[in-house]
């Protein structure tokens, strides 16, 4: 992959783009831009959180079941508040919040966009400075322009998706941003406190050598996933290997990871928790339609990701993702089964 010398802005480029398609309204455009500068927001909170009151604990519980972390509501309070400000959303869902949030208001009910988006992926490995990251999802509306948003705007299966991407707030900060056309990446320059073309059109490698699992639920695996495993430990120089396993917890660092230099992740289902931790809509969506569109796959073991149609705003599933070659290694696994 070549990365790219010649500065170009984040603004900049989606003006280009809207060159490219004189019949653009620039909404999207716009979108983009609104989540780009709550980002720089939430990295800058990122960036001193050893020094300010934001570590630890905000004293409460999410829907998900989790303790929220002070820095989860930073974050989640930043994408709200810019995106309602905006001209280009119609309403959000977040991990951090029980249901949807509608913008009922003139220029709101007319945009053609609603937006879902995980604000702080990760945030378990915010007190030990370990790379986190927010992810984010645009579909656009099915319901009437010049109304409020409705439930079914946001239960659309990932195929729907118009855009995706994530931030990841690691060494430097990058936005990775996924369309139709392909997938890009920004890094933040400091200096000039812009997002700036660092990676243009990213291909996820066909195959890698890294397998990303928690080796810690090994035995609460289905068969299949286990024998995969397995096979991974096994590779030497006979049959593609050696693997090397890696693992952060941090879905966005370990996806980056493998989307840039090739690899797989996994987030099976366990016999305790067979439908996974991840959440549809706001983590694997996303993720699922950035990789495929980078060139790889993204499954739940049985079908696409995309294909999967949601029944609810925190639906869980199990995710498999990573470099095409070795995701057709996975299934067929199952396929033996």
């Amino acid at each position: 992959m070549q990365i790219n010398r010649r500065v170009q802005t984040l603004d900049e480029f989606t003006i280009q783009q809207m060159r490219d398609f004189p019949q653009a309204t620039g909404e999207l455009a716009g979108l983009l831009r609104d989540i780009g500068l709550a980002a720089k927001r939430v990295n800058v909170e990122v960036n001193k959180a050893g020094l300010v009151d934001i570590l630890g604990d905000a004293g409460s519980i999410n829907v998900q079941g989790e303790e929220v972390k002070k820095l989860d509501v930073y974050a989640n309070n930043q994408f709200v508040g810019v995106l309602r400000h905006g001209i280009s959303c119609a309403g959000i869902g977040s991990e951090e919040l029980d249901d949807i949030v509608i913008f009922d208001d003139e220029v709101s009910n007319n945009s053609k966009y609603v937006c879902l988006f995980d604000p702080l992926d990760g945030s378990a490995n915010i007190d030990v400075n370990v790379s986190i990251g927010t992810i984010f999802s645009v579909y656009r509306r099915v319901s009437e322009l010049g109304k409020p948003a409705t439930q079914q705007d946001f239960l659309q299966p990932g195929n729907q998706q118009i855009a995706a991407g994530y931030i990841i707030y690691g060494s430097s900060t990058m936005l990775v941003y996924a369309t139709r056309r392909g997938v890009n990446g920004f890094t933040l320059d400091p200096s000039i406190g812009e997002f700036t073309m660092s990676h243009p059109n990213i291909v996820c490698p066909p195959s890698g050598k890294i397998y990303s699992v928690n080796h810690g639920h090994f035995f609460r695996y289905d068969e299949p996933v286990k024998q995969y495993i397995t096979a991974c430990q096994k590779k030497d120089k006979t049959n593609g290997g050696p693997y090397t396993q890696r693992y952060v917890a941090s879905m966005v660092a370990d996806v980056h990871r493998n989307l840039i230099k090739g690899g797989i992740f996994m987030y099976p289902g366990t016999t305790d928790k067979p439908k996974g931790k991840l959440r549809l809509l706001y983590e694997c969506n996303p993720m699922a339609f950035i990789v495929e569109k980078a060139g790889g796959l993204a499954t739940n073991g049985v079908e696409n990701i995309l294909d999967i149609v949601p029944t609810e705003l925190h639906q869980r599933t199990p995710m498999f993702i990573g470099s095409k070659l070795m995701m057709e290694e996975l299934e067929s696994y199952s396929a033996k089964k």
